[in-house]
């Protein structure tokens, strides 16, 4: 296999990217093709399609694979065979993401700017294929043991996290971008109450810090409480 292109993601590092595509729309990326697959005319056509297929490698997997793996959506105590989940942690290490294409950019080779995309930075993209809804969509098929999209915590901002994006030319993207990211709740599966240890998730050329905190008596959120400059990124 020879890759095609490569992405450039708001995401430097895997953890807390959403485990699904979609999930984060805010998420700037962007599948640069590379020589000799930056042939304007290879794309011919394809702006008249509003989703893409993109069939990509794990790149920060290991090689090694098992046949039971742990899904998150399941806690991450239950086992479920390899082949019954996404799990990155593949034979091959083959993935599938269903990207929307906002803009093709054929000036100098071929950008493609992307929305949705559950990529991180310098992931390496073997195909890209359109979508075709009256074909692979189909609302009444069965999702197993992901019946329904997760659902998402309340995020606050500390007033000193407000004042660090109100500074930023980006700071209204990357504040929902943040708010996306972490109502997913990004943290260990089996995590799911308040608790004091500070996390971080690295987003653009951020390391952002957040607490779970107790929201009520039975429910929490999760708290930006520092935003941090990651030097050379």
């Amino acid at each position: 296999m020879t890759p095609i292109g490569v992405i450039e993601s708001d995401y430097p590092d895997k953890f807390g990217i959403p485990r699904q595509p979609g999930l984060a729309t805010a998420a700037r990326a962007c599948l640069v093709l590379t020589p000799p697959f930056d042939d304007p005319l290879a794309v011919r056509g394809l702006e008249t399609f509003s989703h893409l297929w993109l069939t990509f490698v794990f790149h920060q997997s290991p090689p090694r694979w098992t046949p039971l793996v742990r899904p998150p959506r399941l806690g991450g105590n239950a086992k479920v065979g390899v082949f019954a989940s996404r799990s990155t942690h593949r034979p091959n290490r083959l993935g599938l993401s269903l990207v929307e294409l906002l803009e093709i950019d054929t000036r100098r080779g071929v950008r493609l700017r992307l929305s949705g995309a559950d990529l991180v930075h310098g992931t390496p993209v073997l195909d890209i294929k359109p979508y075709l809804p009256w074909a692979e969509s189909h609302p009444e098929a069965r999702a197993g043991f992901a019946p329904a999209a997760p659902s998402r915590l309340p995020v606050d901002f500390s007033p000193a996290t407000e004042a660090t994006l109100a500074e930023r030319p980006d700071g209204d993207s990357l504040r929902e971008l943040i708010r996306q990211v972490l109502a997913q709740d990004p943290r260990p599966a089996y995590r799911t109450g308040a608790e004091s240890r500070t996390y971080g998730v690295r987003l653009r050329d951020l390391d952002v810090r957040f607490r779970a905190v107790a929201d009520g008596a039975d429910s929490i959120r999760l708290r930006v409480v520092e935003i941090v400059s990651v030097r050379g990124a």
